[in-house]
């Protein structure tokens, strides 16, 4: 007899802890939990005393060093050096891996409806392959990482983090909350196409070359800042020079009520101006004849007419000037009184117009908010059929699994044995050869067969292309105590004899290997676990035996037989 020893674990161990509970879309076992962080296993190891973790948590666990199991200690079972936790100390359970990774899931993540098992739910990426395709990005390697990558990490409904605002939201959420919601988005400027922060938008509206201003002299808009800027506002007052003299003719008319209201008040000052100078120069001759006495008076009599004649004419003569003004005056008024009536007739039409457009809009915008109304209520009721599809989707998808299940207990009910004989047929013997040498299935277990319909229950464990010892030269097989209903009722250690035979299928010469168990070892005690540690011939069967001519595999297919010595049951 010889135990199996433990094999280092793998090198494809997870870097995640195990599967929430929730995934599960039938009931939880406990076999399928972790001893460490109690979820469903990932990439399950056991230790030496039979417990399970999954890889993450046992390399959490033994990183600081050896420890002892906390679950042989709670369950009163700890023992050294087996409960002792350790690097290196644990296998990979490719069994379990395999029972776990078949099981019925859905997705935890709220609002989705996904089903399938555990491995499409996990996400598995070949790393090689991967890079080599992302060095040259294509639309190859967009669909090959998404035939690559399973649902876990491609959920639409997983919550995520913004990596900008940092606020949570759904997978499928994040296009619309970096275009519309989130406060710390870029956008691009509608007027110079320039990307800015959305909190930023007012400094840029100061900067930026293409922002439209407003014309101080007609209030025209949409006048680039670059244009203004530069001193290109003549280019603007030659292509706006008919809203330029509008703007003119109002203030033209507000001169001319000016001066209407003036015009009075005006020609008295200037009456009284020339009433003063007519008084300033008779007292100049007054001054004069003074001077001159009796001498100065024939060139007084002299001076006095062409004094008299050069002064007398000016107020008549400005009084033409300032006439002549104010009919140029009244002519331009004219004229600019008659555009502005052509411009009044001209608005007046506009106005017309615009009261047309403005009925056809309130028209429009009824109409269009009755035709949104019904776009909406029928969008409501769309929804909910969605939601009553989806919801008559999953309970089909959960009786499925469910039948799914019972077939398996079925086939394995059938499959059973109650005496203590177990005969296992293992056909595509060759693929399946090739599949343990290659490393994909390294190990298979057989179906459970017990002593007696209450006795122990028991399966056996083999390696095709041999493990330990034998692993590349010999064909191994272990015998593995299971946890059954009726453990309670049976007398521990197992200690019954166990004969493993490779059946000759002429009939001939099998090969025979038997032994009875080391009651002190683990591997024969009351299972705490699904499985006690897998006990027996790592050297059943040379390799050469089976590589040529021979009687043992025919069709393709051998034959496994267990007999459990019932003496004393």
């Amino acid at each position: 007899m010889a135990a199996q020893e433990p094999s280092p674990p793998s090198s494809l161990e997870g870097n995640k802890p195990g599967f929430p509970k929730k995934i599960l879309a039938n009931s939880l076992e406990d076999k399928h939990l972790c001893n460490s962080c109690q979820k469903v296993l990932r990439r399950p190891l056991q230790a030496q005393c039979g417990h399970r973790f999954c890889s993450f948590c046992f390399n959490k666990i033994v990183s600081s060093g050896p420890q002892k199991c906390s679950t042989c200690i709670k369950e009163d079972l700890f023992e050294e050096p087996t409960s002792i936790l350790k690097q290196g100390g644990a296998f990979p359970d490719n069994a379990a891996r395999r029972e776990v990774e078949a099981l019925a899931a859905v997705c935890p993540n709220e609002g989705c409806t996904w089903t399938g098992t555990i491995k499409e739910f996990e996400v598995q990426v070949n790393a090689k392959q991967t890079g080599r395709r992302l060095q040259a990005p294509s639309l190859m390697s967009v669909k090959f990482l998404k035939c690559q990558a399973s649902h876990e990490g491609n959920c639409d409904f997983m919550i995520i983090l913004c990596p900008s605002c940092k606020e949570l939201m759904r997978a499928n959420e994040q296009e619309r909350h970096n275009e519309r919601e989130c406060p710390e988005r870029t956008l691009n400027c509608k007027y110079c196409k320039e990307p800015f922060l959305l909190k930023n938008i007012k400094a840029h509206d100061e900067i930026c070359p293409k922002y439209p201003m407003i014309c101080e002299g007609c209030a025209k808009k949409k006048i680039p800042r670059e244009k203004v800027e530069k001193e290109k506002i003549h280019d603007h007052e030659r292509q706006c020079s008919y809203e330029h003299l509008n703007l003119l003719l109002h203030f033209i008319m507000g001169i001319k009520v000016s001066l209407e209201s003036l015009q009075p008040q005006s020609l008295e000052v200037a009456s009284h101006k020339l009433q003063e100078l007519h008084q300033s120069l008779r007292d100049l001759e007054l001054k004069m004849n003074q001077l001159g006495g009796a001498g100065a008076a024939p060139m007084q009599g002299a001076c006095a007419p062409t004094l008299t004649t050069s002064f007398t004419p000016l107020p008549s003569a400005m009084g033409a000037a300032l006439e002549l003004q104010l009919q140029s005056e009244k002519t331009k008024v004219a004229e600019l009184s008659r555009r502005c009536q052509d411009l009044e007739l001209k608005v007046s039409t506009f106005e017309n117009i615009v009261c047309v457009l403005n009925r056809e809009m309130e028209r429009s915008c009824t109409t269009m908010e009755a035709y949104n109304r019904q776009h909406r209520l029928d969008q409501d009721k769309i929804e909910i059929l969605n939601n009553k599809v989806r919801q008559l989707e999953r309970t089909v998808s959960l009786r499925d699994l469910s039948i799914v299940e019972m077939d398996g207990k079925m086939r394995e009910m059938s499959a059973a044995t109650y005496d203590g004989i177990f005969v296992w047929k293992i056909s595509d013997f060759t693929k399946k050869r090739q599949d343990a040498v290659a490393g994909r299935a390294p190990a298979m277990f057989s179906p459970a067969f017990y002593t007696s319909k209450y006795g122990y229950k028991m399966c056996l464990r083999i390696y095709l292309n041999g493990d330990g010892t034998g692993r590349g030269t010999h064909l191994s097989l272990f015998f593995v105590v299971m946890r059954g209903h009726s453990d309670a009722l049976l007398k521990w250690p197992f200690n019954q004899k166990v004969t493993l035979m490779l059946l000759d299928q002429n009939n001939r010469e099998h090969i025979i290997d038997a032994f009875r168990p080391d009651i002190s070892s683990s591997s024969f005690q009351r299972p705490v676990s699904d499985m006690n540690i897998a006990s027996g011939c790592p050297l059943f069967c040379p390799l050469s035996k089976l590589d040529s001519k021979n009687s043992y595999i025919r069709d393709d297919t051998i034959f496994i037989k267990a007999i459990v010595d019932l003496t004393g049951l």
